[in-house]
């Protein structure tokens, strides 16, 4: 590479993408025979359904779907996408205006930031949170205002902490519950709030939904598009490749406010064509499956969260219990970075966390744990951190 051709600024403007770090050392640990348990990645275990499997088969045999597909999205799906939410949340979508496909939310949540922020903008992010979510906006030149999340508020963001120039001064808020990376829930009374404050302020909102199916003990999560005004000043986005094991397809969706959607959908006919119509059809099929289906994948993960939260309350964690989401937010032993005890926790185990300074500065002094082995193999976790005399305290 000629020392003259330089990158972009924007991608100077982005920190280390600690995943691809990660990736890294973990292949570093493959070389020297390690037994990777890699609990990292958010990455579900496990096959797609076989109804979508099979609708997808079918589908890529049809010529229909070997040209270029609609650039809003197939009809059927979009229809699918609307009648979902119906039967989720009771709100009504128009699913000739309101609904876009994306290639996963992760592309959707980026090409939003760059269609909707220009330099100098200032977006507010909690922190910690999924990286999509601060890295979208740095690309489009934003002023980043990370709203630091505790722990004595159950990870819940506070409103009323913002200092008044700040929210005259933001154009965008992004934010997330259930929660990426940890595991929190929020109150009904939040999305009011946040609806509330959108409206007062002028500020598109963006929430991502994307553990919206992944809750237990009876917990209900709540749609921003649920709360009256939440469809004037906002948007929601949603994955399949969480609860229907769809992490590969690269499929998702984004629904609400019709203007904020076609601004999206013109950026989108610049850079891309669309999901393979192929993939639309397995992901209609995937949201009309019955509840049984997400009662198996809820069930799962919940024995999981149970038999993880009980192994490492026996290593002196004590880890409140997680009503959504494939996570749990650990707290790093006293004195140690999050980078620092991943590294040792992979070093000397083979088990891999993800640091928890990769999802921002409020982040730090934690790890995300991914609940993607099975039982088996998250036991034989617990097994190494315990040989390995790694505790809390």
């Amino acid at each position: 590479m000629h020392t003259w051709l330089k990158p972009a600024q924007r991608l100077g403007s982005l920190p280390p993408y600690v995943f691809a770090r990660l990736d890294e050392l973990k292949q570093h640990a493959r070389d020297q025979g390690l037994d990777l348990i890699d609990l990292g990645m958010g990455n579900p275990d496990g096959p797609t359904p076989q109804p979508v499997v099979e609708r997808a088969v079918q589908a890529v045999q049809d010529v229909k779907h070997h040209g270029y597909p609609p650039f809003e999205g197939t009809a059927n799906f979009r229809q699918a996408i609307a009648q979902w939410y119906y039967r989720r949340y009771q709100v009504t979508i128009d699913p000739d205006g309101e609904v876009l496909p994306l290639i996963g939310s992760k592309e959707g949540l980026t090409h939003l930031a760059l269609a909707y922020i220009d330099p100098g903008d200032l977006v507010l992010v909690p922190s910690p949170a999924y990286p999509a979510h601060f890295r979208g906006p740095l690309i489009a030149g934003a002023e980043i205002y990370e709203m630091i999340l505790r722990p004595e508020k159950n990870w819940v963001l506070d409103l009323g902490e913002l200092p008044e120039a700040v929210a005259a001064r933001a154009k965008v808020l992004f934010f997330n519950y259930p929660a990426n990376p940890t595991g929190a829930v929020a109150p009904r009374s939040l999305f009011e709030e946040v609806v509330a404050f959108a409206q007062r302020h002028r500020i598109l909102v963006v929430h991502d939904l994307c553990y919206a199916e992944l809750s237990f003990d009876g917990y209900r999560p709540t749609s921003l598009l649920e709360i009256p005004g939440g469809k004037e000043v906002g948007v929601e986005f949603h994955t399949l490749s969480k609860t229907y094991n769809m992490a590969g397809w690269r499929v998702g969706f984004v629904v609400g406010n019709r203007h904020v959607i076609q601004g999206l959908r013109t950026l989108k006919t610049n850079l891309d064509y669309g999901i393979f119509g192929a993939v639309q059809a397995a992901a209609e099929t995937a949201l009309q499956l019955p509840d049984l289906y997400l009662e198996a994948v809820r069930d799962r993960y919940r024995e999981r969260r149970d038999l993880m939260i009980a192994g490492l309350a026996e290593l002196g964690w004590m880890i409140p219990k997680t009503f959504a989401t494939m996570y749990l937010w650990v707290p790093c032993p006293p004195g140690m970075s999050s980078t620092d005890f991943a590294l040792k926790v992979l070093q000397q185990t083979g088990v891999v966390f993800t640091p928890g300074s990769a999802f921002g500065r409020g982040g730090e002094g934690y790890v995300r744990i991914s609940l993607i082995g099975d039982g088996d193999r998250l036991r034989e976790a617990l097994h190494r951190l315990r040989d390995a005399g790694i505790r809390y305290n």
